[in-house]
């Protein structure tokens, strides 16, 4: 009889504690299972901040609405209350707040959320019933272990064997269902790439050509060749903590450069200088296409190109320290203002119609960046980076060589829907460093003067004309406005004042503007039309010579005119064929205006 009284006694925990902390028992399995699953997944590489878990390696990228309410969450606390008063939603007044009381304070078996609330008033289904009261079962057992008494009346038998028996088919499913989950959670464990590494990766398929135009230097037509190349990028991502971020890039590929590379045959009767942008089959950056190979690596030689590391200062705060990356590229770039065009491997085909040039004075090389939410409106991203931050030699090195300081505000909507960048940049190159790029100082965009310092050729030598350096102070706007789902258009100015030291001033613009058709023809697929006038050298003081003579700027104005329709053929591949077409090429409308066909296959995985 009185193992028959205790085994009454305990079971009554059970009676109306299934409807009550059902969802917090169900949540409960259902979070372990979660963790375990979601430990493998690494976050997206161009989510470039959230503010609770930064670039989490346990979590996928989080919404906006998750990233701008961390408290407000639906995990449960694992910690039971010990008194109903530590519910803040929960009031005497309650038409259960007596049978809550009991549940609480009585038999100890009630877990609230983290912010002590109950949610008393939550929807409930049959499997978080079920779990709940298997939940309980389990607690009457601890109860009877515990040789508890006093605890039930026979009315609460009855009633907790009528709930058992009907939902005894839920539960045996609930418990199916746990275990398929444990069996594939840990198939998942035995083939994955790394506990701690997620491995993601691009590939490009490329066929092209120029279809008109000359080469702006010989005046020779350029050749009508049809290519067909690759570009490979491998990713890396690690955490630690669950909020930082470990990042190694590798990547090689032979899409060559139409223009905008050193020329190797400047000399005494050529007066432009061997560091300057001259060589390529268009002799000028005007059309180069984004995501070529590096001139600084072999055909498909695969190369480390970005070793960054990413962590929380604060919930607010993202730092990146990097010793191979680029400033600008890890706070974002253009990516807030032109969010259809900026992309690796995907949406536009020129490097011009991608960003303003504001970003592109710099090169790959070490540095610190660090992004600040001041709130949902607004965002601060500031950084340093030194091209060739990591050479010895003279003129080089993290503090006295070529650097790039940049700064960015950016102003989102409460939607979103619109955004407007104010970005500033400051940057010094040494004479004769070159970057990776393979370039010295300018926006790797636009005409030849545009990109040029000081001719260092020997007519100049000879006349005492030597290169001492140039600064920049680059100054850019953007903006982007989501009209409609299916309809958005942006654009930007920038302005550079270079200064060659010991010599004088030029003055080189900018300007682009960009619509883009989201969901066009099919969900996911996307066109994309630009217009804009890349970078052009607008004035230059009278006894500086570039190359073209002293105190000669750009004659004339070009266009960079682009069009392209990315279709989603599915989640992982996108064909995209486009065209680049560039009047008055190098800034001089002898030049016949150029066309460039593209048309690429991307892999993503």
């Amino acid at each position: 009889m009185k193992k028959a009284f205790w085994n009454l006694s305990i079971v009554c925990s059970v009676l109306v504690l299934p409807f009550l902390s059902a969802t917090s028992a169900f949540a409960d399995i259902q979070e372990e299972k979660q963790e375990e699953t979601e430990a493998l997944t690494s976050l997206d590489e161009n989510s470039v901040l959230d503010f609770n878990k930064i670039e989490s390696g346990t979590a996928q990228a989080p919404t906006e609405e998750t990233a701008q309410n961390p408290s407000d969450t639906s995990t449960i606390d694992e910690t039971p209350v010990t008194s109903v008063s530590q519910f803040s939603d929960v009031a005497p007044t309650d038409w259960a707040f007596q049978a809550l009381q009991s549940l609480v304070e009585r038999y100890g078996c009630i877990a609230g959320y983290p912010n002590r609330t109950y949610r008393g008033n939550r929807a409930l289904t049959r499997y978080e019933f079920a779990a709940g009261l298997n939940s309980c079962l389990e607690q009457a057992t601890k109860l009877i272990a515990s040789s508890t008494s006093n605890l039930v009346t026979k009315q609460d038998l009855d009633t907790i064997q009528r709930l058992n028996q009907e939902f005894q088919p839920e539960l045996a499913q609930l418990r199916g269902r746990i275990d398929n989950l444990e069996q594939k959670v840990a198939e998942v464990k035995a083939s994955q790439f790394s506990a701690t590494t997620k491995l993601t990766g691009e590939v490009q398929f490329v066929v092209g050509g120029v279809f008109a135009g000359n080469n702006v230097i010989t005046k020779q037509p350029a050749p009508r060749t049809i290519t067909f190349a690759d570009r490979v990028r491998l990713v890396l991502s690690s955490s630690f903590s669950g909020k930082d971020q470990l990042r190694l890039t590798l990547s090689g590929g032979n899409i060559t450069t139409l223009g905008g590379v050193p020329n190797p045959r400047g000399n005494f009767s050529n007066p432009l200088s061997s560091s300057n942008p001259t060589g390529g089959i268009f002799g000028t950056f005007d059309g180069r296409t984004a995501d070529n190979a590096s001139p600084a690596f072999g055909a498909n030689q695969l190369a480390l190109g970005g070793i960054r590391y990413r962590f929380p200062l604060s919930d607010n705060t993202q730092f990146n320290v990097f010793a191979q990356s680029d400033g600008a590229l890890e706070i974002g770039l253009s990516g807030p203002t032109n969010p259809f065009f900026e992309g690796s491997a995907a949406n536009g085909i020129s490097r011009f119609s991608r960003r303003n040039m504001v970003y592109n004075y710099g090169d790959t090389g070490p540095g610190i960046a660090i992004l600040h939410k001041f709130n949902k409106q607004f965002e601060l991203g500031v950084s340093y980076s030194a091209p060739n931050g990591d050479n010895p030699t003279p003129n080089n090195g993290l503090f006295t060589g070529r650097y790039v300081a940049f700064g960015q505000l950016t102003y989102f909507s409460p939607s979103r829907d619109f955004r407007f960048a104010l970005s500033y940049a400051n940057t010094y190159s040494p004479p004769g460093t070159l970057g990776q790029g393979g370039t010295n100082f300018g926006p790797a965009a636009g005409s030849n003067l545009a990109n040029s310092t000081i001719s260092t050729n020997l007519q100049n030598a000879a006349n005492g004309i030597v290169d001492k350096g140039t600064v920049g102070n680059l100054y850019g706007i953007g903006a982007f406005y989501k009209l409609s789902p299916k309809f958005a258009v942006n654009g930007f100015v920038g302005y550079s004042s270079h200064r060659f030291l010991e010599h004088g001033d030029a003055d080189v613009w900018n300007w682009g503007v960009g619509l883009s058709f989201p969901d066009l023809g099919k969900e996911g697929s996307l066109g994309g039309l630009f217009v804009g006038m890349a970078p052009k050298l607008t004035s230059l003081s009278r006894n500086v010579d570039l190359g073209a003579g002293r105190g000669q700027a750009d004659k004339d104005t070009s266009l960079h005119v682009e069009g392209w329709y990315q279709y989603q053929l599915t989640d992982s591949i996108a064909i995209t064929p486009g065209f680049i077409w560039i009047t008055a090429p190098n800034s001089d409308e002898s030049n016949p205006d150029a066309v460039i066909g593209w048309l690429r296959t991307t892999f993503r995985f």
